[in-house]
Formats: structure tokens, C-alpha cells, sequence
């Protein structure tokens, strides 16, 4: 469920208040016109530290009052944190100021701000660059500049001297502004910087408005800050036809534009420090393994949520939630997971059942009867805590004193339940209550995880409220998010009204708009003003805190609102989206950008929260859906129903999907265990895996699911045919293996006709199948196959592959304790022979299963139809002996290719009963 801005557009009310602003001189402040605040500072002392950092202090040059006075000494930390992650870190050096909390974000801590230099002067610096085995920091004193350099090649990645640049000025350090620049060249293509739906596709484009601050604004706004904030962005270059990307966070909580001029780039933000973390890469893989080896590792996730799910914001009662299990089954079309927003609760409270449309009973019942078959059960939460004397969670909150104050007392708002109080999720004592409020929800319904939403947070009145005496609020009637508080706007701060005007909600609103008033406090006098975008963060630490320690189980968290660190412990969804053929194109960009944030597990509403998808549309949006690592299909309660088998065409475009994406499912595993270790993206950009073919540095229209899957889907209407970009190489088709591509890197126009989306499997894979089924359990259980492709008529090549299973109940996602098993698989072809074997790790869990491997693929041999010299296991097989055939079939090329005559063969070793948890080697001669 979601808010008004969800169901139209930014509204008049956000028009009028830019232009109060704008007559109030507020735009000036926020456009990119540069305007030079100040002459910088210049740096006065340096030295090495026992930690082997590097600490100096930097004087301001020339004091101005543009958005208040300069801080006038500033502390310069430097330190080479790993080989290949540098730190440069300012602050004040009198002050402390504040920074994202350690707590939140474990990290090193820098020398305290008091930590005076230059009394002893033991280690005095006199050389303008500090060298690591990776990146160099280089500095000029004055005006004080910093570059970083790779150290292989001497290319500059961050250079924040203005070197008399028209575009941007000196660094300047206010209390409530900081802005700092960096010289890029014309060729870099950056990528980050969210969330935001940004039309012109995944690569940041000049001048568009980049803002970072948690909104609650439906993504169907472009270029507005939207439900999340991370401000990283990763570099990518092609030097002399070799690839390097690094990437840049920094790491600061408050509000923030950057502006972005395709030379330069330009941070300017309300409060906080400069923290920065540069992570050298060089590859884009090696750039998210380094940045979530810093902001933690993506969470573990459960086998079942790979699985289909469904919800809407609509299902009145039990009996249709009931039905649409039972029409999913009807339908034939997998379902793992069934979702309810808050038509559950009781007058939308959290933790509560609607003891008329959801008895527990019942709905006990209907939760043993899914439960029983595998299936799963989530619901949502929201933050906001009715204010209500007869409401036992609001009682233990204010009896714990868990809630974010304003002026003394809990600050009001109004979300659906009517009056709210937030709780403090910096608070010890909240993060206590609220594992107990799970506990207690979760004896009253046993659900299997939560989505936690609204939590930027939302609040459908802005300023200082107060109930109403002598009227219902909300009445009842009418649309809920209308705001009927009496409110009244508060700007007697400078927290509620700072000198600098970020481009809030795209229209620079005030940054306490339709959120907590940013004056408002949190534990230990923390202001919201600062804490503001990590809201949704530490709600997602302490709701995954509370899972974990309900049955030890691996929990399964679904938040609208991230920051940096978000994916160790939750998936997101990218917010409310529009039924429309434009948002089915953003969904892939959006869901990539996450991937680089550090949350692999992420997804779109499928046909679009609302309003209605036509047929033609939803048919398009499974077939993209059903490949996004998170799948679920989700409406809005004003839009017709959207079910996938409400039309036979989207059922069947459904079973055709999503039943690939079932026999998929040992792979998608694999890939979350990949990314649990390494950070890597389960749906990635064509460049990760190309990073040489710059004709795909900006393509947004096609994904990669791991290193070597690639998805081309229909993303335009009445189209039944695809132009896709091919990288150099073979590329086999998943629904048809016979169906051959050999590119040189150009694009193919393909046939897609409404029930057909386009997969295609990369050369040099080995790729883990099952048979697939209705539910995630199921075909956990059912026989493997491994497809193997080579080089199209190549003599020689090899193929790799893994895969992963676990006990995936364990908190843990790990080898060696007993409950996991890890195949390494490998193949190799050279002159006719061919041989697939595997390297197992830990065998003993997947031997217990049962686990077996029952046919190998093999895609792109060259050679005859006659194959002989089968063996198994340096067994020699003779035909008709045993269960184990082979056989081979010709394959088809797409035509385009002159040169390519060759016959290629795909060969199937069928019949086979390889235990998984054993090392097995199969091998054969193809005919000449």
C-alpha cells in the first residue's frame, strides 16, 4: 500500500509551495548555474599517524556568508583503509559533527576531531602524494585540492581542484552546506547515484537532477529523489580499448543534489562531513565485491522467495486470498508466496487482524494448509503506530518511551490508521519493543516474513499537528490519505527551513514536507534534520533482528525505503509504478541500479501498481517480471484486478516465464549465494560481463542474470519482434537450444510473438536446471541438467559453472557446517573429445537429499552426428546396455552470419543417475 503521491502525481499543493519558494529566492539556490561560494582553504599541517594514516588541518581563505559562516578549521584524514579502498575523510576540527552512526554502518573510526597535530611534529609530510598498492591521494595546500590516481596507469579517477573551472569553484564546509566538485572526463560513464526513475536509461545523464533524500514520491516522477538514497556512482572508461571502473560514496546521510555536467560533477550538500571511500575496482564486478565488502554483504535469501509472489492492496478478506491460491493452481501458473497489504488489520493498526475479514481461525487454518505444501505467507507494515489509549502496541511504546519526539513529546502524524507516532529505531530501548511487538505478532499469525513500507517516512501532513477535538480523523469516507490533523507549518529554525534548498521532490519543497518535521529528535538529541534518509535502514536492521531471533530461521524482509547497507538485510521493491509501457522500461534500469547499491534482491510491480495494465501490457511485463530476482505481481485497490490468470493470453505468457524461471531456480540460488559472499549483482548490466564493448555501456533494454543469461524482452507495444543487442560471441537460445547466434557484437532482430520472451545462454557456461513445478519445493526436488555451451564449431574451448544448495532455513548462507554442498563444474572440448565433470565441496548434504544430475546438454559442438566412446566415471558405457542414451540433433543459426557454414551439433547424454554431492566425470568422441 502506498501513499497519495502513489495515486496521482505530484499535486498542485507541491506547485504552490515551489512557487512560494521560488518568490522567496529559493530556486536560485538549487540550479546549476555555479555560482563560486568561497576561495577554498588552505592546508596548514600534515602527518603520518600511528595507524598509518595521514592528518592535517585546513584553514579557511576567505570567510563569506552565502548559507551561513565557513567553519574555519577543518580536520583532513587520508588513509589507505585496504589494497584497494582509499578513505578522505574532513571535518571540523573543533566540533563534532554529525556522521552516519558507526552503530548502523560498522566501520573504522578516524581520530577524534580534538586530536591536536604539529605539536611534536615526529612525522611531518613534506610529499603531495600518499601512495597505496592501488590508488595515490595527491594534494595541493593551497587552495587545498585532492586528486586520486590509479596507481597502474596514473589516471586520475576524482580531481576536486576547479584549476579555474567555469563549472565549479573551491570546496566549501558550512554547517548546513558543503559542497565539493570533481573534474571527470567527456568519456567516463557513470552509473548510481539513487534512487530515481531516470528516463534516459541506466548511465547518468548531464544536467539531469540527481537528489538525494528518502521520499515518499511514486516512481512514476522522473528525476526526483525517490524512496531511497545512496550516494555512490560507479566510473566506467575504456582506455585504448581497455576497461577500468572504480567508484566513489560518500558517505553522508543529509540531504543532497548532485549535479552532473558530463565534465564534472558537483556535491552540495545541507549537513554531515565529508566521508568518501574510493574503491579501485578495475572491473565492475571487482567495484561491487570492494564497496559491499564495506557497507556489508547482501542478505542470505530463502529458496522461496526466488518463487512467484502475488499481493494487492484490495484483498477485502480471506475468502479472496483463499481464491486466488486456488485460481493460481487452476491456472497451472507457479505460485510461492501470497501477500497482504493492510486489509488484515484491524483500522489498518500494525500487528493486529481484522477480526471480521480475517478471523484467526480461519486464517490459521488457510496459513496449515499452504504452510503444508511449501507455500509462504508476508504481510506489511508500516511504522507509524496509531495513537490510540485501547491499542496494546501503542501502550508498550509510550510505556517504553520508543517514539521520536518534537518539543518534549511524540511527534504527531497521520498515515492510514489516523493519528501516528513514530518509533526511534536509534534507540536501544525501540529496537527492544519492537522485536517484542513482532514476537507477540508473529504467536497471534505465523508469517513468513515482512515488508516493512511507508518508511522514509511518510506522513500525509506536514509541521507541528494536534487530533482534532470534535471530528473524526481520518472520517471514513473518502480517500485516507487527505490530511485532517490540525497542523501547522514550522519554520522558526534552521532545520526546518536551511540556508540551502535541495531540490526536494523535484520542486525544492521543504525538507520537512509530508515527512517528520526535520527539527524533530531523535535518542541522544540526534535531529531528523541529519537522520532523516537512514529511517527506513535502521527499521531494517531491527525488523530483521527481531526474525532472526524469533525461530533462527533466515528472515525474509521486503523495505521501500534504503541507504547505503540496506542489502544486508533486506530486498526492495522500486515503489509505486505505473501500469504504462514507459515504466515497464524503467523497471529494468531501476533494478539494475540496485544491483550496484548492494540489494541484488529487487523487482517492480509487475503490470504496474496502477492504474489498469492493458492485456498486451501485462503479457510484456511477466515475461520481464518473471526474470527479475524479487517476482511479484502487486496492484493498487483502485485498479481492476491484475491476477495473472485474469487473461488466458497473461497466463499463458505466465506458465511459458515463469515456468523457465522455475527450472532456473538452482542457478538464481547460486547467484544469491554469489552475492551474498561477493556482492555481485544477480541481474547486472550487459557491461559487467562485457566490459570491452562499449556499445553496450548504456543499453537498458536487455539484463544479464549472472554472468552469461541474457534477457531481451518486448518493451514496446504491439511489437512482435525484438532488435537486441548481441556482445561478441555464441549465444544459444533457452527456449529453444537448437536456435543458434553467432555475433561479432551487433544487433538481431528477433521473432517474439505475444507468449515468447527472448533468453539466451552465453558461451563458455555451464548452467544448473531443474524440471521446474508449481512451487519453489517442489522442484527443489526434481532431477538436474546441465547445459553446456562452447564457441559455436570451435575445436577447442571450455565451460564452467556452480552451483549452490543449501538448508536455506539456516541463518547462515555458508559452507562447512554440515548443511551445504558447493559443485564446482567444469567442461572441455579439444579435437572431437569432449568431457564434463565436477569438484565437489562438502558433498554430504546434497548426497542426503538425493540430489542427481539425469541429462547433460551440450551446446555448439562441431563435428558429425555419430558420437561414440561414451564413459562414466573412466567406465566405458556400450550402447543399449544401460538407461544412458546419447544423441544429437543439428542446430539452427540465425541468418545474418555469411561466413558461418558450420554445422553445429547440440549433443544430450540423457538417462544419466549422477549423485550431485558426488565428483562425477562423463566424457565422449564426436564423429569427424
Amino acid at each position: 500500500m502506498s501513499s497519495p503521491s502513489s495515486l496521482l502525481s505530484l499535486s498542485s499543493l507541491y506547485v504552490l509551495l515551489v512557487l512560494i519558494s521560488c518568490f522567496s529566492g529559493g530556486c536560485s539556490s538549487s540550479s546549476s548555474t555555479p555560482t563560486k561560494i568561497g576561495k577554498g582553504y588552505r592546508l596548514i599541517a600534515i602527518e603520518e599517524t600511528p595507524d598509518g594514516g595521514f592528518l592535517g588541518h585546513l584553514q579557511v581563505k576567505q570567510k563569506s556568508q552565502i548559507y551561513g559562516p565557513d567553519i574555519p578549521l577543518l580536520q583532513l584524514y587520508v588513509k589507505h583503509e585496504t589494497q584497494d579502498r582509499l578513505r578522505v575523510y574532513i571535518t571540523d576540527a573543533e566540533k563534532q559533527r554529525w556522521e552516519v552512526p558507526y552503530n548502523l554502518l560498522p566501520r573504522e573510526q578516524p581520530p577524534s576531531s580534538k586530536q591536536t597535530i604539529g605539536r611534536s611534529r615526529k612525522n611531518p609530510i613534506t610529499v603531495s602524494e600518499l601512495s597505496g598498492s592501488e590508488l595515490i591521494f595527491c594534494y595541493t595546500a593551497d587552495p587545498f585540492s585532492f586528486a586520486v590516481k590509479r596507481k597502474s596507469n596514473g589516471q586520475t579517477l576524482f580531481n576536486s581542484s576547479s584549476g579555474g573551472s567555469a563549472s565549479f569553484g573551491e570546496m566549501v564546509f558550512k554547517d548546513q552546506y558543503l559542497e565539493i566538485s570533481t573534474q571527470l572526463p567527456k568519456d567516463a560513464s557513470l552509473y548510481g547515484l539513487g534512487e530515481n526513475t531516470q528516463p534516459h536509461g541506466i548511465k547518468l545523464y548531464p544536467n539531469d537532477p540527481y537528489t538525494l533524500y528518502t521520499t515518499d514520491v511514486s516512481a512514476i516522477n522522473l528525476n526526483t529523489d525517490l524512496y531511497g538514497s545512496h550516494p555512490v556512482y560507479m566510473d566506467l572508461r575504456n582506455v585504448g580499448g581497455e576497461p577500468f571502473a572504480h567508484a566513489v560514496l560518500l558517505l553522508n546521510s543529509n540531504g543532497m543534489d548532485a549535479f552532473y555536467t558530463g565534465t564534472s560533477l558537483t556535491y552540495k550538500v545541507i549537513g554531515g562531513v565529508f566521508d568518501f571511500y574510493f574503491f579501485a575496482g578495475p572491473t565492475p564486478l571487482g567495484v561491487v565485491d570492494q564497496y559491499t565488502s564495506f557497507i556489508g554483504r547482501p542478505a542470505p535469501m530463502p529458496y522461496w522467495s526466488l518463487g512467484f509472489h502475488q499481493c494487492r492492496w484490495g484483498y477485502h478478506n480471506l475468502s479472496v486470498v483463499e481464491d486466488v491460491v486456488e485460481n493460481y493452481k487452476k491456472a497451472k501458473i507457479p505460485l510461492d508466496v501470497i501477500w497482504n497489504d493492510d486489509d488484515h488489520m484491524d483500522g489498518h493498526k500494525d500487528f493486529t487482524l481484522n477480526p471480521n475479514n480475517y478471523p484467526r481461525p480461519k486464517l490459521l487454518a488457510f496459513l496449515e494448509k499452504i504452510h503444508n505444501i511449501g507455500m509462504k505467507y508476508i504481510v506489511i507494515i508500516d511504522p507509524g503506530i496509531a495513537v490510540n489509549s485501547s491499542y496494546g502496541v501503542y501502550q508498550r511504546g509510550i510505556a517504553n518511551d520508543v517514539f521520536i519526539k518534537y518539543e518534549g513529546e511524540p511527534y504527531l502524524a497521520q498515515v492510514w490508521p489516523g493519528a501516528v507516532n513514530f518509533p526511534d529505531f536509534l534507540n536501544p530501548k525501540t529496537v527492544a519493543w519492537w522485536g517484542d511487538e513482532i514476537r507477540r505478532f508473529h504467536e497471534l499469525v505465523p508469517v513468513d516474513g515482512l515488508w516493512i513500507d511507508m518508511n522514509e517516512a511518510s506522513n500525509f501532513c506536514s509541521g507541528k499537528c494536534e487530533i482534532p477535538k470534535g471530528k473524526q480523523c481520518p472520517s471514513g469516507t473518502g480517500p485516507g490519505w487527505i490530511c485532517c490533523l490540525d497542523c501547522k507549518n514550522i519554520t522558526k529554525t534552521r532545520w526546518d527551513d536551511p540556508p540551502y534548498k535541495i531540490n526536494a521532490s523535484g520542486l525544492q519543497v521543504p525538507i520537512g514536507f509530508k515527512t517528520i518535521a526535520t527539527s524533530a529528535v531523535h535518542y541522544n538529541g540526534v535531529l531528523e534534520y541529519d537522520a532523516h534518509s537512514l529511517y527506513g535502514f535502521s527499521q531494517s536492521i531491527a525488523t530483521h533482528k527481531a526474525l532472526q531471533g524469533l525461530e533462527g530461521k533466515r528472515p525474509f524482509i521486503l523495505s521501500r525505503s534504503t541507504y547505503v547497507g540496506s542489502g544486508k538485510y533486506a530486498a526492495h521493491w522500486t515503489g509505486d509504478n505505473k501500469g504504462t509501457w514507459e515504466d515497464l522500461k524503467y523497471s529494468i534500469s531501476t533494478m539494475l541500479n540496485f544491483g550496484l547499491f548492494g540489494v541484488p534482491m529487487v523487482g517492480s510491480d509487475i503490470c504496474g501498481f496502477y492504474p489498469a495494465p492493458t492485456e498486451e501490457l501485462c503479457n510484456r511485463w511477466i515475461e520481464v517480471g518473471a526474470f527479475y530476482p524479487f517476482s511479484r505481481d502487486h496492484a493498487n485497490f483502485y485498479s481492476p484486478r491484475q491476477e495473472l490468470y485474469q487473461w488466458d493470453t497473461v497466463a499463458k505468457s505466465a506458465r511459458n516465464a515463469l515456468g523457465m524461471r522455475y527450472k532456473l531456480l538452482p542457478y538464481l540460488y547460486t547467484m544469491t549465494y554469489e552475492a551474498h559472499i561477493s556482492g555481485a549483482p544477480i541481474a547486472r548490466p550487459l557491461f559487467f560481463s562485457f566490459p570491452t564493448f562499449e556499445e553496450c555501456y548504456g543499453l537498458s533494454t536487455q539484463f544479464l542474470l549472472g554472468n552469461s543469461l541474457m534477457v531481451s524482452p518486448v518493451l514496446e507495444q504491439g511489437k512482435t519482434e525484438v532488435k537486441a543487442l548481441f556482445p561478441p560471441g555464441s549465444w544459444y537460445s533457452m527456449f529453444d537450444m537448437t536456435q543458434t547466434i553467432v555475433s561479432k557484437g551487433q544487433y538481431f532482430t528477433l521473432d517474439a510473438p505475444l507468449n515468447v520472451v527472448n533468453v539466451h545462454l552465453y558461451q563458455n557456461t555451464i548452467l544448473p536446471m531443474q524440471q521446474g513445478g508449481m512451487i519453489s519445493k517442489e522442484a527443489r526436488m526434481t532431477p538436474f541438467s546441465l547445459v553446456v555451451t562452447f564457441p559455436a564449431g570451435a575445436t577447442k574451448g571450455q565451460a564452467k559453472g556452480t552451483i549452490y544448495l543449501d538448508n536455506d532455513e539456516l541463518p547462515e548462507m555458508k559452507l562447512g557446517n554440515g548443511y551445504s554442498t558447493y559443485v564446482e563444474l567444469y567442461a572441455t572440448m579439444n579435437q572431437g573429445s569432449v568431457k564434463v565433470w565436477s569438484e565437489v565441496q562438502e558433498g554430504k548434504f546434497a548426497l542426503e537429499k538425493g540430489w542427481k544430475i539425469e541429462k547433460i546438454t551440450v551446446l555448439g559442438l562441431g563435428g558429425s552426428v555419430d558420437t561414440s566412446a561414451l564413459e562414466i566415471n573412466g567406465s566405458p558405457v556400450a550402447p543399449g546396455t544401460s538407461n544412458v542414451e546419447l544423441s544429437s540433433l543439428e542446430q539452427k543459426h540465425l541468418q545474418g552470419i555469411e561466413e558461418d557454414k558450420k554445422t553445429t551439433l547440440k549433443v544430450e547424454v540423457a538417462g544419466l543417475d549422477l549423485p550431485v554431492g558426488k565428483n562425477f566425470a562423463v566424457s565422449w568422441k564426436m564423429g569427424v
